[in-house]
């Protein structure tokens, strides 16, 4: 099972189809997981490839 390390949440964005009538539609994060010596991490796409710039 990965460990999850990020903090961030889904956005709330507004959804405007042609009749303008305006509802909440969720943006979720790009969440992935990937190994570092043998441990699985999941961490959003941004964040993994700050870990993996950093460990290299």
């Amino acid at each position: 099972m990965a460990i999850k390390i990020t903090n961030k949440r889904t956005n709330f964005a507004n959804n405007r189809p042609n009749c303008l009538k305006i509802t909440k539609k969720p943006q979720k994060v790009n969440m992935q997981t990937f190994n570092i010596g043998g441990l699985k991490i999941k961490t959003s796409a941004r964040e993994a490839r700050s870990i993996k710039k950093a460990l290299s």
